[in-house]
């Protein structure tokens, strides 16, 4: 049963219906669910087929996202289902878009998943302009947000997401819990249309700051959601602290998000690495 004092929305991060049905039951709802290649590649189905040896044709492969996203869409009817496009570092904004409309068109409860590039913003901001419903991921920094936020000026509340990392952020020894509470403090500024959505949870903890900072939504690994199921789902108080360990601070930025979206500095290696791996994630399951 929802807990009648959560404010953030609650997404499940995994390419396995399975997972989404045992958190149902488990909790009773689930908000959306987020999906990425590499979630795609470890579904079970997909697993078996790799391990007898029989990788997909690319028609193939897309064929089976698609349905799998058509089930998950099923299962959430009311909630947002998150789908990814391919991208490389070659990939251009056009061939972005030209995927986004097609997986938009299998579900009605899409959100489309473009990388915090140069050509990813690039291609959100006609997105917007099209109707479609956008997840800006591989986002590590304040000024990738900001760009996020410049390049989706005039869409509604609801059409756009930008998901920070954390997880990967704490791996090279910096708070990504900062990053969380950085952006909140900036949108605060703004309009309201972005919506943060925590991601890369990998703790407890990170689920708890989440909620106690005031995410817009927080998706999480199935195990994290039966850990706070096994808790009891409390929602952190007033009291509530967060254990930064040893982690690097990442301080406060004051950003102009009014700017151009071009004239911040989106670079970060993380996002480099982030498009690579998900890259060779899918093309691990294509065919030569």
């Amino acid at each position: 049963m929802r807990p009648k004092n959560l404010n953030t929305r609650i997404f499940l991060d995994g390419g396995d219906p399975d997972e989404t049905k045992e958190m149902l039951n488990l909790i009773g709802f689930v908000d959306g669910q987020t999906t990425n290649p590499s979630l795609i590649a470890k579904n079970p189905v997909a697993r078996r087929r790799m391990d007898r040896g029989e990788k997909f044709t690319r028609s193939e492969i897309l064929s089976f996202y698609r349905d799998v996203v058509r089930e998950l869409s099923t299962l959430i009817p009311k909630g947002s289902i998150s789908v990814e496009v391919y991208a490389d570092s070659s990939t251009t904004a056009d061939e972005m878009l030209k995927q986004a409309h097609e997986m938009f068109s299998w579900i009605p409860n899409a959100h489309i998943k473009l990388p915090t590039t140069h050509e990813g913003l690039k291609a959100a901001e006609q997105a917007i302009k099209s109707g479609l419903r956008i997840n800006m991921t591989l986002c590590f920094t304040q000024e990738q947000a900001a760009a996020v936020y410049s390049a989706t000026e005039g869409a509604k509340k609801g059409d756009v997401f930008v998901s920070p990392f954390i997880g990967r952020l704490d791996d090279r020894g910096e708070n990504g819990m900062d990053l969380i509470s950085n952006i909140i403090q900036m949108y605060k500024n703004g309009d309201g249309h972005v919506e943060l959505l925590t991601a890369s949870v990998r703790t407890f903890d990170h689920l708890l700051y989440a909620l106690n900072l005031g995410s817009d939504i927080v998706t999480s690994p199935f195990k994290i959601v039966k850990e706070w199921s096994e808790r009891g789902l409390p929602i952190p108080g007033i009291d509530y602290t967060y254990d930064r360990k040893n982690l690097k601070p990442l301080p406060f930025k004051d950003i102009d998000m009014t700017k151009p979206w071009q004239d911040f500095d989106i670079r970060h290696e993380l996002t480099d690495k982030g498009q690579a791996k998900f890259a060779s994630d899918w093309n691990s399951l294509i065919k030569e």
